[in-house]
């Protein structure tokens, strides 16, 4: 899944940013892993610590200030959920920072887990595990007001568009599926496609929802939600990521399982997303 976008000033302003976007005090796993056989303390980067990773700049409304370790914003209190639930008091969760596609290339991680907006896709797993999904997005078009995309009300009006993407994001995906007429445009980074958008090289771009609405009503000077798009058979179901073949994916997927049974993902969306998505047409 695409990074999302946060504090971002007018479009067109060379310094646009982009947002893609309390814990119990319980004693860490035993060094020799629980009765249940659940993972040893050697099976942590670091033993007696769980190590969270998350992007180089942690974006709202996923991450509050850039500062995971508040626990304040969505993944952010999921992953201390995730801690808690594998048994770490807060004290003993550290974060270490990556870049997105580093995070997603095979090979020995830094981290235990790398929670930012990561869709759960085949491709993807060939190279690295993922948890069970703990929220699911839908992706949007978002532009500015007065421009090409002003007045298109259907799929078949983004055919006259040219719309950016970061180029393997599920975003990316669902323009290709939903829209193939429309001229698409990938960038290294959402950052980028802004850029481009803000300087008339695109009409639009594409983004999670949550981060659409962000976008529209925060950060993005004269935009407007062009509408949402049909899912087209994708799904963005964002997951932790870890190593492939971790020890750990186990019992990080039993802890997602827990907190989207006993109701603690819902709250926690209710708490953080709520209202981001409400009111956006769907295209179709």
């Amino acid at each position: 899944m695409s990074r999302s976008l946060v504090r971002a000033a007018s479009v067109g302003v060379a310094a646009l940013a982009i947002v893609l976007a309390g814990c119990s005090s319980s004693p860490a796993p035993a060094a020799s892993g629980d009765a249940a056989g659940g993972p040893a303390a050697e099976d942590y980067v670091t033993p007696g610590k769980f190590t969270i990773a998350t992007g180089e700049t942690a974006y709202e409304p996923y991450f509050i200030d850039d500062d995971p370790e508040s626990g304040e914003g969505f993944e952010a209190a999921v992953a201390y959920a995730v801690a808690e639930k594998l048994g770490f008091a807060a004290e003993d969760v550290e974060w270490v920072r990556t870049s997105f596609e580093g995070a997603i290339a095979p090979g020995p991680k830094s981290f235990d887990v790398n929670i930012q907006q990561y869709t759960i896709t085949d491709e993807r797993k060939q190279g690295v595990d993922f948890s069970s999904p703990y929220y699911s997005a839908s992706q949007s078009i978002v532009a500015l007001k007065g421009g090409a995309a002003d007045g298109v009300g259907d799929i078949a009006g983004l055919a006259d568009l040219t719309i950016g993407a970061m180029a393997n994001s599920t975003s990316a995906q669902t323009l290709e599926q939903v829209a193939p007429d429309a001229e698409e445009r990938l960038y290294n980074s959402n950052e980028d496609a802004v850029a481009a958008l803000g300087a008339g090289q695109i009409d639009a771009i594409v983004l999670d929802t949550p981060t659409a609405y962000l976008a529209v009503n925060f950060y993005i000077e004269n935009s407007f939600f062009v509408g949402e798009l049909p899912k087209a058979g994708i799904e963005d179901e964002w997951g932790l990521l870890l190593a492939k073949d971790s020890p750990l994916t186990p019992a990080v997927t039993e802890a997602v399982d827990e907190l989207r049974a006993d109701g603690t993902l819902a709250e926690l969306e209710k708490e953080w997303l709520s209202g981001l998505t409400e009111g956006v047409t769907l295209l179709q």
